[in-house]
């Protein structure tokens, strides 16, 4: 192994308790030798930023938002603030749950010498039982396309020149992708680029279900799906048609098993998450109706103390966005 990487690497975080700061900090330690520039962009309270400090921020550049970056998705302000002190063209955004190894590092700085943008295959590591259940939804989205991970590739030349991205939004992963593509940046989605996350606490996965769901507002024709599913399913079973039930139910395995053999995923994912995925489609057609119900009482979801409205803006908003920002600079 030779010496640290040059790239950057910007961890976005904001804890109300301590979040597993040891393991944490083990892994940023071990990270120095791989990176060369590591940024911890901590939006937490004070006494949480202060024992986070004492932790790591003698070898990485820990450092709070910066104030004019203010946004409802505090993430983003993490990025955009990471962004802007990065060193290297080459950078990783990577939430805290997010473990690279050097393989997984040395494949983002060399696919990002032909693209803009790089988006990772993610798997849980360990797999308690509701990690596994949402790998059935990792696998249906490799089955149509590619997952939306915890972590990214970008250029730090291309997000700087399109002004970063908008922080007021819900799916804030597939907001940045989407910016990227607006202003004419090359997006790839390697499907055997997988980097390890470690699986969220059993409280913490309930709670995303319907905020989860909501993301899919950015996804209309998806979010049709979903919103048809429970009824269809339900008439389907009040009248007895447990044929057309059954067809479901073994497509909807079928289709999650295609994204598992895709790009070497069966060494990676269990045979089970594929068995799990009609739960999952069940899961997610019930939750949809709960992001409609929040859209109508609150005008949008609701996240930490306030409501976030938009899930994601469309490609052509973005784009539009980004000719009046070059026309008037």
């Amino acid at each position: 192994m030779s010496g640290p990487l040059t790239l950057s690497y910007v961890l976005p975080l904001r804890w109300s308790a301590d979040a597993g700061r040891a393991e944490l900090a083990q892994y940023l330690h071990g990270l120095r030798a791989h990176c060369e520039q590591i940024i911890v962009v901590d939006g937490s309270p004070a006494e949480i930023y202060a024992a986070n400090e004492a932790a790591w921020g003698s070898w990485t550049t820990h450092i709070p938002p910066d104030p004019d970056l203010r946004c409802k998705m505090g993430k983003v302000a993490g990025v955009n603030t990471g962004l802007r002190r990065a060193r290297y063209e080459v950078v990783v955004i990577a939430d805290d749950d997010v473990r690279y190894d050097r393989a997984g590092l040395e494949r983002i700085a060399g696919d990002l010498r032909e693209h803009d943008l790089l988006r990772p295959q993610n798997f849980f590591d360990p797999m308690p039982w509701h990690a596994r259940w949402d790998t059935a939804r990792t696998l249906l989205n490799r089955a149509l396309g590619a997952d939306y991970p915890g972590t990214l590739g970008v250029r730090r030349s291309r997000f700087l020149a399109m002004g970063g991205y908008d922080g007021d939004v819900m799916f804030e992963n597939l907001e940045l992708i989407r910016t990227v593509e607006a202003g004419g940046g090359r997006t790839f989605s390697p499907l055997d680029l997988y980097v390890r996350r470690l699986p969220p606490t059993s409280a913490h996965f309930w709670g995303q279900r319907t905020r989860q769901a909501y993301d899919d507002f950015a996804l209309p024709a998806r979010m049709a799906c979903w919103l048809m599913l429970v009824p269809v399913l339900g008439a389907a079973m009040l009248r007895k048609r447990f044929l057309l039930a059954s067809c479901w139910l073994s497509g909807v395995i079928l289709l999650a098993e295609r994204g598992r053999r895709r790009a070497g995923g069966t060494a990676i994912f269990p045979a089970g998450a594929s068995l799990l995925a009609p739960l999952w489609v069940l899961e997610r057609g019930v939750c949809a109706w709960l992001a409609v119900f929040q859209r109508l009482r609150f005008g949008g979801v609701r996240y930490g103390t306030g409501v976030i409205t938009t899930a994601a803006h469309s490609k052509a908003e973005l784009r539009r966005r980004q000719a009046r920002r070059t026309k008037s600079s």
